[in-house]
């Protein structure tokens, strides 16, 4: 199919002229960027251009603007119809002349087309990109796909609420002035659409009218142009309806009455964005009361009329048939005897409020068998009574319901699956996503609900319930403890999961109740007593990741067909969300593992105590390339090194175990001092082509003959681009060991100029090395970061040295980190303190005779 179908057009603009801004799209932008670790992410719709719908992050486009789809690589999206993966954009011929790219907007870019329901046009694009090169992972293309069905979702329920709304209100209006004349006023663009009926009441041709309200002033009579001025600014004001009769005046000079009412349509800020309305010549009318009769019998509305008494006055051949009476039948009768079931009912209630207001009546009501119908009314308060008109719409009442619990059902669909994918992002762990599954489920779709997760060894294990009465709640959790062990082979969960279909349950007494054997189980059932129930797992990509059952109470329908798809597509999308949620979890995981696994123990020399943390990201995916390091070298100085590989995944954690084996050797090698160790290491990452980046610090603690007898210690130390080292001197004072222009980062340029700093310090003295998720973040600056670590470290420096670090974590992330976090604590002692355990095996040098 081309991509510039005219079908594909169609939906794509009716799409973007309502979801545009939508709340839900910027959730799953916000969502896609925060998953895929990405600088921006945005959702756009496309047709014969692209109209941007959602941002994050900080992109070359706003929500709204517009661009050719040839110069996007969007565009390149819908051409393949699949998942567009770009690792180096401007390396890359699909993608490399386009402005974004050319312009260094966008150097890796990950997108997938969003279908319609159909599937069959590509009405939108879903994509994270950044400006510099990056390799996506074929779980990153999987996390972005899983997310496209719920962005479609979003996309097409935004079109479908709105073109409800508008055809229903057309629809309703032009039956209220029966079908004679329409118009809809777009209050954004100003332009005025009528019909021909229309036109033709105002004595206009189609080429003659502007489209515009000039138009229709033109038109008005100029006695009467304020008075329906005010009405219709009423109406956009307050996002209300307006009722108006006034004259127009047409060329020939002829003088036309014409009846007009209608209602201001409101946008997602409740501010009036269309005037909708009908209106009909009411000239005749006003001729004479011989006229009206043939007016009213023409009508294809019903009509009829009442005096004070409630008799019927006049009922038209409308009426009669809709009635299901004569008029010899009902002319002299009184209404309320004549249909006792009105009594007490909407259509009493709005009667008597018209008779008694002496204000016209709008509503809809249901009367029961005989006539079981539904009927849409308008009633009309007169000196003599009442007139009313009125039309069954039994059909376009469910039709609407059907419509209704469609955009109902798929809003709750994507509100449940915004809260549980929110629970598993924050950290906050499968149960707690359940729970989020059992409060969305529950009263929408059942009394009381029970989800499970099937364990690692393939036992199912109930985690959440909830029950809409709070005090059948705590009777509801002590069934889902105790149900399991007492199902049997035949219970509705279990051919649920063996067959992977949602099993419906009419009578759950008969299915389960009298399979439960006497005891607490049994009791807590007949406490809850459920009538029917659906039972289904949760499965993704093959996999069963757990079960669910809805109940309901006899006081309540059973499920029917729309509750059941409601049931599934919810199952479906929370079961990828947990699939996804364990996937990443095992990646970082194993990513962990494996940086934990290179991070070895500190040694204790004689004059210094060191202390070590490493603390993984609490929210990322995977871990990141963060690293600590403190050994000997030969002669016995102290050499402390810390650093950051750039990237957050396993590449990034094996290039850290690189570095980190390399700066040993080096250092071990030649007993090289922090600049030269940090020197040759960036030759190393040129002449072995290791293609990595990374920020480090490396320190060494060193003595001169005269500074051992003063129990002094000189730290020495190079810098390339990492967050400053912090020292807390004995007296309490704490110093911020920058430089006014920092080293350039490791792997950029290996013949690089490297530098040496020195600070000697007294015994007592402590010094932090640390990485800078530990200072800098979202809601922390770096800069403002490391003076929080300072004033902690100047308040908590008395501390003892593993005390400290956690302190000092504890402190700055109490919610944990949005990267990894790495610390070197280390404090000087003088020479005649004792090695404790700790200090390990063999002698280390008390004193190593240094030259300065």
């Amino acid at each position: 199919m081309s991509p510039l179908d005219p079908d594909r057009l169609t939906a794509a603009r009716r799409v973007a002229a309502t979801a545009v801004g939508s709340p839900g799209l910027q959730r799953l932008t916000d969502l896609a960027a925060t998953l895929l670790r990405a600088p921006s992410a945005g959702v756009a719709v496309v047709g014969d251009v692209q109209t941007i719908a959602g941002v994050s992050g900080t992109p070359r486009r706003t929500i709204g603007s517009e661009d050719s789809l040839t110069n996007t690589l969007g565009g390149v999206t819908v051409a393949a119809r699949a998942p567009l993966v770009v690792t180096d954009a401007p390396t890359d011929p699909r993608v490399a002349d386009l402005p974004a790219v050319r312009e260094g907007h966008v150097g890796s870019y990950l997108g997938v087309p969003l279908f319609d329901p159909a599937r069959q046009h590509v009405v939108g694009v879903l994509s994270v990109f950044g400006p510099g090169p990056r390799s996506w992972s074929e779980g990153d293309v999987a996390l972005l796909s899983q997310l496209a069905p719920q962005a479609a979702s979003e996309l097409e329920l935004a079109a479908l609420t709105t073109e409800f709304e508008v055809s229903r209100l057309r629809w309703g209006l032009a039956i209220d002035a029966a079908g004679i004349g329409s118009f809809d006023w777009d209050l954004t663009t100003g332009k005025l659409s009528w019909d021909d009926r229309l036109l033709e009441l105002f004595g206009y041709e189609r080429d003659d009218f502007t489209g515009t309200m000039e138009a229709f002033d033109a038109r008005v009579h100029p006695d009467d142009a304020e008075r329906v001025r005010e009405a219709l600014q009423t109406a956009i004001d307050v996002c209300a309806e307006f009722e108006v009769e006034y004259r127009v005046q047409l060329p020939s000079g002829e003088t036309r009455w014409v009846q007009a009412r209608g209602r201001a349509l409101p946008d997602e800020r409740d501010l009036a964005v269309r005037l909708l309305g009908a209106a009909y010549d009411t000239t005749e009318q006003r001729h004479g009361e011989t006229r009206l009769a043939r007016v009213l019998e023409s009508m294809p509305a019903a009509f009829f009329s009442v005096d004070r008494n409630w008799t019927f006055s006049y009922v038209n051949g409308g009426a009669e048939e809709l009635l299901g009476a004569t008029r010899e039948q009902l002319l002299g009768g009184n209404v309320w005897e004549l249909f006792p079931a009105s009594v007490g009912s909407e259509f009493e209630i709005h009667y008597r409020q018209a008779m008694t207001s002496g204000e016209p009546v709008a509503f809809d009501a249901w009367y029961p068998p005989p006539l079981d119908a539904w009927y849409e009314v308008r009633a009309w308060p007169t000196p003599e009574g009442l007139s009313v008109y009125f039309s069954e719409v039994t059909e376009r009442y469910r039709t609407e319901q059907a419509a209704r619990r469609r955009a109902e059902g798929l809003a709750l669909v994507a509100r449940v699956s915004d809260a549980v994918a929110a629970a598993l992002v924050e950290g906050r762990g499968a149960w707690a996503a359940m729970q989020e599954l059992t409060l969305g489920v529950v009263p929408a779709l059942g009394d009381w609900v029970i989800v499970s997760l099937m364990e690692e060894g393939g036992r199912l294990h109930d985690v959440a319930s909830w029950h809409r009465d709070p005090a059948l709640r705590p009777m509801a959790a002590r069934y889902a403890e105790l149900r399991l062990a007492a199902l049997t082979s035949t219970a509705p969960l279990v051919a649920a999961l063996a067959s992977g279909r949602v099993i419906e349950v009419p009578d759950v007494p008969e299915a389960v109740g009298r399979t439960l054997p006497p005891g607490p189980v049994r009791d807590a059932f007949d406490a809850l007593a459920p009538a029917t129930a659906v039972a289904l797992g949760l499965t993704a990509h093959g996999r069963t990741v757990g079960a669910m059952s809805i109940y309901r109470s006899a006081d309540r329908d059973p499920m029917d067909g729309e509750d059941v798809v409601v049931v599934q597509q919810l199952a479906d999308r929370v079961a990828l969300a947990l699939d996804s949620a364990a996937l990443h979890e095992q990646q970082r995981r194993m990513a962990e593992d494996l940086q934990r696994s290179l991070l070895t123990d500190p040694p204790q020399p004689d004059r210094a105590e060191i202390a070590v943390r490493y603390f993984p990201a609490v929210q990322a995916a995977q871990v990141g390339g963060d690293w600590y390091d403190a050994f000997l070298q030969p002669d016995g100085t102290t050499i402390l090194a810390i650093g950051d590989v750039v990237g957050h995944d396993t590449k990034a954690a094996a290039a850290m175990g690189q570095l980190r084996g390399l700066l040993r050797g080096i250092a071990w090698r030649s007993a090289a001092g922090p600049m030269e160790v940090l020197r040759d290491l960036d030759g190393a990452i040129e002449g072995l082509q290791l293609r990595t980046l990374a920020t480090a610090a490396v320190a060494r603690l060193e003595w001169t003959g005269a500074e051992l007898e003063r129990g002094e210690t000189r730290l020495r130390w190079s810098n390339a681009g990492h967050p400053p080292l912090l020292v807390r001197h004995a007296d309490g004072k704490v110093e911020v060991l920058a430089t006014e222009r920092a080293d350039l980062m490791l792997g950029v340029a290996p013949d690089a100029i490297r530098r040496e700093h020195a600070v000697v310090l007294d015994a007592g003295a402590t010094v932090l090395l640390y990485t800078d998720g530990l200072v800098e973040g979202r809601d922390l600056p770096l800069d403002d970061g490391v003076d929080r670590l300072a004033g902690l470290f100047a308040e908590l420096g008395e501390l003892p040295l593993g005390e400290l670090v956690d302190q000092v974590v504890a402190r700055l992330r109490p919610q944990g980190s949005e990267d990894d976090v790495a610390l070197v604590a280390v404090r000087l002692h003088g020479g005649d303190v004792q090695r404790w355990p700790e200090g390990g095996p063999g002698t280390v040098p008390a004193s190593l005779p240094l030259t300065d």
